[in-house]
């Protein structure tokens, strides 16, 4: 799948934005408005995605094409741990070759399903770190430093409050990186305005303003604007649908506020989060989503400080 042909699954133009092949490289029809599915969905993930299982500390990383997660599950005296490899066609690849190690102890992971492996190894005290390998079509060597605090903190308190947050802003700005395994990657700049207003750049491709139920693209090099209907959007809103197996990582610095790491599966859209939030707003200061083809960075500020979002003239 083409890097300007994937959906922007999970970033606040989730209901509205398909960029369409040739973004970013000189095409010249518009990208269309498409639709994802709003908060409270019934979509779910498919049985045959290796989702983490319930109660699961996750992580995740690009491999390649390909998105690799790990979960662990802390347990008395030992704990499960599960890589999940998904391709870029949203299945799981099989065949792997994929082990663990914890605390010395080693263990190949056998097949819990497609591109789910598992193994559950002995666990004394607090763990430092979780070595992963995995071998095949694509291979890598993964260290995962684990949270100070073991098991980690839940944090699904936090996120709700940083989703309360997030909407009841009137204004924010951020900057995105998008790739999808095909070794390009999309840069890109965002506007969003309360109740119902964004706009976009993609570093020389598309850029497109949307107020209320109207929207204007602008191709790339071309001076004009092309005005059609749009879908009215609810903004601002959270990049993630929905929240399941929150844990609080640590603390950080973000731009030079303290802030808390938090990650989280979203099984809606499906997709692995790292966020950091604010810890003093509330507010969402950076965002990593690993998904089916989709390897996404956002970092947001200007929040409600962001100029006025108006039709172009």
């Amino acid at each position: 799948m083409a890097l300007a042909g994937v959906l922007l699954l999970a970033a606040p133009i989730a209901a509205a934005l398909l960029l369409r092949p040739g973004t970013g490289a000189g095409a010249q029809s518009a990208p269309p408005a498409a639709s994802a599915p709003p908060a409270g969905s019934s979509t779910t993930t498919r049985p045959a995605f290796p989702a983490p299982p319930a109660g699961a500390v996750v992580y995740s990383r690009q491999l390649g094409r390909n998105a690799l997660a790990l979960a662990v599950v802390p347990g008395r005296g030992s704990a499960l741990l599960q890589a999940s490899v998904v391709s870029g066609q949203g299945t799981g690849v099989s065949g792997l070759g994929v082990s663990f190690r914890l605390q010395g102890a080693g263990a190949r992971a056998t097949a819990c399903g497609p591109g789910c492996y598992r193994a559950t190894l002995p666990l004394r005290g607090r763990p430092s770190a979780v070595e992963v390998s995995v071998r095949g079509a694509s291979s890598a060597d993964w260290r995962v430093a684990l949270p100070a605090a073991w098991p980690p903190p839940d944090g699904a308190a936090l996120l709700r409050r940083a989703e309360r947050v997030w909407r009841a802003l009137d204004s924010l700005s951020f900057s995105e990186t998008l790739g999808s395994g095909t070794g390009t990657v999309v840069s890109s700049t965002w506007q969003v305005q309360a109740p119902d207003r964004l706009a976009y750049q993609v570093k020389g491709g598309w850029a497109a303003v949307v107020v209320g139920a109207r929207r204007w693209d602008r191709a790339p090099g071309r001076a004009r604007w092309v005005e059609s209907q749009q879908s009215t959007l609810t903004q601002p809103v959270p990049t993630w649908v929905a929240v399941r197996d929150a844990h609080v990582l640590g603390t950080a610095t973000v731009r030079g506020r303290a802030a808390w790491l938090v990650s989280f599966y979203d099984p809606v859209t499906p997709a692995w989060f790292t966020v950091a939030v604010d810890r003093a707003t509330g507010r969402t200061l950076d965002v990593h989503m690993v998904a089916t083809a989709h390897f996404m960075h956002d970092a947001y500020r200007a929040f409600d400080s962001t100029a006025p979002i108006t039709p172009p003239r």
